[in-house]
């Protein structure tokens, strides 16, 4: 009997070590961009025998993004935004529908959260071509999202660095925004999805999601420099007293950001040169997004140039091609792939690549004729 409990606790241990194991490994995977940057400074600051100083200008983009994520995760949590999204449902030429719905959504509550909150509606359309849709939706994202300084981090990032105006920002990038946003309409009705199907029942909203429009909309002066950026501060202090489950952040992306402002300090000490074509921002941009994602691109790129109009169009169009090109891109493909199963990967794979480095290349080419 005691054997028979021993050997019952000896195989409880090791299941759990098992399972530690793999939450550890999805944790790296999951995480691979934060361990790299880590790993990065690191080597290039015993390397160089330098710690870089971070400036106030990364700092107050540290804070904004972090209060911006809490106060969209709070809006989010209170179902607000499901509630909206799910009136889309009903009546005709829903494709069309949820695109530019994905579109506008990105422009205010970044591109990764407009996907979490349509692509799940989407997966319940009957369509036999939904996962067309779906990859026309994370295009879409990304295309709206390039709108705004705050509909992206690397946006908030570049607008705040560099200093730039919102009439500026938005003149250097709506061509590329409204651009894509005719080329995914007219895809949206080419694929037929204009089936009438009855709208969900709405989710109710919570009491905290009045709150998190008024801070949402609170930021937005403060990105806009009406208000002075403390005023942000109180945004996390509601939250910590009254609803800590806003707090629930990506946490690794924040400190990615820290990592890579600290990597790029000591890179530059490495090359200790400067971009000062645009072009050649714009392509190095652009490639290296397919590589690392946009966001660490532009962290890593902006303290060698002050071409901030060719990184922010290179890091857009970056979004772009493959899969890891930005996190909507990792969003839209999991929740597909999660609803869908395994057998259907390659062919998703495919179709998100062909359509992806469709755009990619059209925005080389928009950005080359006009600039």
């Amino acid at each position: 009997m005691s054997s028979k409990k021993m050997i019952s606790l000896k195989d409880l241990f090791s299941d759990a070590r098992s399972r530690n194991k793999r939450l550890f490994l999805d944790y790296i995977i999951r995480e691979w961009l934060l361990f790299a940057s880590a790993i990065g400074f690191l080597i290039t600051s015993v390397f160089f025998k330098n710690i870089p100083e971070i400036s106030s200008a990364e700092l107050e983009v540290i804070l904004i993004i972090t209060v911006l994520f809490i106060t969209v995760k709070g809006i989010e949590n209170s179902g607000l935004i499901i509630s909206l999204a799910r009136r889309l449902e009903a009546g005709k030429f829903v494709g069309v529908k949820l695109i530019t719905a994905t579109f506008f959504l990105s422009m205010l509550i970044t591109n990764d959260v407009s996907l979490i909150v349509i692509v799940p509606l989407t997966l319940i359309l009957e369509n036999k071509r939904k996962d067309v849709l779906i990859i026309l939706e994370a295009l879409s994202a990304n295309a709206g999202s390039a709108l705004t300084p705050i509909g992206n981090p690397q946006n908030l990032f570049i607008y705040w660095f560099y200093g730039i105006t919102p009439t500026n920002f938005i003149s250097a990038i709506w061509v590329f925004s409204f651009s894509f946003l005719i080329i995914l309409i007219l895809l949206s009705i080419f694929l037929g999805t204009n089936k009438v199907i009855p709208a969900n029942e709405a989710k109710s909203v919570n009491k905290h999601g009045k709150f998190y429009v008024l801070f949402f909309f609170l930021i937005l002066t403060v990105v806009l420099r009406i208000l002075p950026l403390w005023v942000v501060v109180l945004v996390p202090l509601y939250s910590l007293v009254w609803d800590r489950r806003s707090l629930k952040i990506d946490y690794g992306l924040i400190f990615t950001f820290l990592f890579f402002f600290l990597l790029a300090g000591n890179l530059k000490l490495l090359f200790d040169s400067s971009l000062e074509n645009s072009g050649h921002v714009f392509i190095l941009s652009a490639f290296i997004s397919q590589m690392i994602s946009n966001v660490p691109t532009a962290l890593l790129l902006a303290k060698f140039t002050d071409k901030w109009q060719a990184l922010l169009w290179g890091t857009n169009v970056g979004g772009f091609g493959n899969i890891i090109g930005s996190l909507a891109n990792l969003i839209a493909y999991k929740f597909y792939i999660s609803a869908k199963g395994e057998k259907n990967i390659l062919s998703f794979t495919l179709k998100f690549l062909a359509l992806g480095y469709a755009f990619f290349f059209v925005g080389v080419l928009l950005y080359f004729a006009l600039f």
